[in-house]
């Protein structure tokens, strides 16, 4: 299970080796594609935050 901004979603983890509860990882179509740094995850989600706040400035 993961979970995004308060959505959780099952996905596959069948890709990566020696995950642990609490690991960040790139997801995409159901699979974990990658481990990444907690950092750069938390970096990436408020760019992809920021994003979506200037799309509903536009509208």
């Amino acid at each position: 299970m993961v979970s995004i901004d308060g959505i959780s979603l099952e996905i596959s983890i069948a890709l990566i080796d020696e995950l642990e509860v609490g690991d960040c990882v790139l997801v995409h179509v159901g699979y974990a594609l990658a481990k990444i740094d907690p950092t750069e995850a938390k970096r990436t989600l408020e760019l992809l935050q920021e994003l979506g706040s200037a799309g509903e400035r536009r509208s």
